[in-house]
């Protein structure tokens, strides 16, 4: 089983910077949205529940 790594830092009222496997990127959470700068959007449906996509 491989291991993973990420890390996230919040840098104020709803933006984060992330850290990963694939680099660094700044995520921004609009409501129940969040849009990060690598073109990814998460949408919370439901408690426990959430959409994943890309934008581009």
């Amino acid at each position: 089983m491989p291991f993973s790594f990420r890390w996230s830092k919040a840098l104020g009222r709803g933006v984060r910077l992330n850290a990963g496997r694939s680099g660094l990127s700044v995520s921004k959470r609009f409501g129940r949205a969040t849009v990060s700068s690598t073109g990814r959007v998460s949408v919370r449906l439901l408690k426990g529940l959430s959409w994943r996509g890309k934008l581009w």
